[in-house]
C-alpha cells in the first residue's frame, strides 16, 4: 500500500454523530503534529455543540451533538479553524516527562526474551529503551495508555502470541516500534520490560491522564528500592487527598 501525508486534510462522516478527520495514512511525527495542533485549537474556539475529541496517530475524531450543530456545519467551522492554523503556523509543544522504571527481573519479565531474540544483553536493551525521546502518539486502549514511538529497530519486538490476562499497572512494554504504560492492570500482549512507580491515570484529578498527546517522555533507569520509595510517595499523597 502506498503511504502518504494528504495534501489536504479528509473530512467524513463516522456514524451519525461523529466526523472523521484525516491527515494521510502513514504515521509519522509530522502528521501527528498536524493533528494536536487542529485538536488544539477546535478544543481553544469551543465550538457549540462539540463533545468530545479523540486526537489519534494520523487522524481526529470528533463526536458532536446533532441538536446543537449539524455535520454540513461542523465541517465548515472545523475547515475554517484549520485554515487558521495552517495560516499561523501554529506549533503546539509538549511538556517533556522523564519516566523512571526499573528493568527487568519480575518488573519486566520479557526483558531477557527481547534480549535473546535481537541476540543483545539486557543491558544493551535497557540503555537503547531509556536512551532515545518518545512522542506521545496518542492515549488509547484503556484510559490513560500512551502509545509511544518509534523505538530503535535493535530492539523493535512482535507482540506475545498470546496475551497475558493480567499486566501490572505501571508495566513498559515493546510491540512492534511502539513502546508504551499500562495506566491500570490490564490484559495485554505486549512485552513487558520494566515498570514505573508513576500513576499514570487518577479520574480524580482535574486531568486525569499524566500524559497527553504531543508531550515527550524520556525513561530513566533505577534502581527497585528507589521505586519502592516513590511508590510510598505516590501513595501517600493520594491519601492526602
Amino acid at each position: 500500500m502506498k503511504t502518504e501525508q494528504y495534501a489536504f486534510a479528509r473530512y467524513m462522516p463516522f456514524g451519525d454523530t461523529a466526523l472523521l478527520i484525516e491527515f494521510g495514512n502513514v504515521i509519522s511525527p509530522e502528521i501527528n503534529r498536524k493533528v494536536i495542533a487542529l485538536n488544539e485549537a477546535i478544543l481553544k474556539a469551543e465550538i457549540q455543540g462539540v463533545e468530545e475529541t479523540v486526537p489519534a496517530y494520523r487522524s481526529l475524531l470528533v463526536r458532536y451533538d446533532l441538536r446543537k450543530i449539524n455535520y454540513e456545519q461542523l465541517v465548515c467551522r472545523i475547515k475554517d479553524i484549520e485554515s487558521e492554523v495552517k495560516n499561523s503556523n501554529i506549533e503546539v509543544t509538549g511538556r517533556k516527562v522523564t519516566i523512571p522504571v526499573v528493568y527487568g527481573g519480575v518488573y519486566g519479565p520479557d526483558l531477557n526474551n527481547v534480549a535473546k531474540y535481537h541476540g543483545l544483553t539486557e543491558e544493551q536493551v535497557v540503555k537503547l529503551h531509556s536512551s532515545k525521546e518518545y512522542r506521545v502518539y496518542m492515549l488509547g486502549f484503556v484510559a490513560g495508555f500512551p502509545y509511544l514511538g518509534e523505538v530503535v529497530d535493535e530492539i523493535a519486538t512482535p507482540r506475545l502470541e498470546t496475551p497475558r490476562l493480567k499486566v501490572p499497572a505501571g508495566s513498559v512494554g515493546i510491540a512492534e516500534k511502539q513502546t508504551g504504560i499500562y495506566p491500570c492492570e490490564a490484559p495485554g500482549g505486549w512485552r513487558i520490560i520494566g515498570r514505573t512507580p508513576l500513576r499514570l491515570f487518577n479520574p480524580l484529578q482535574e486531568s486525569p491522564a499524566l500524559l497527553k498527546p504531543g508531550d515527550v517522555v524520556k525513561f530513566r533507569p533505577i534502581p527497585e528500592e528507589k521505586l519502592k520509595i516513590i511508590e510510598r510517595t505516590v501513595a501517600s499523597s493520594l491519601e492526602e487527598r
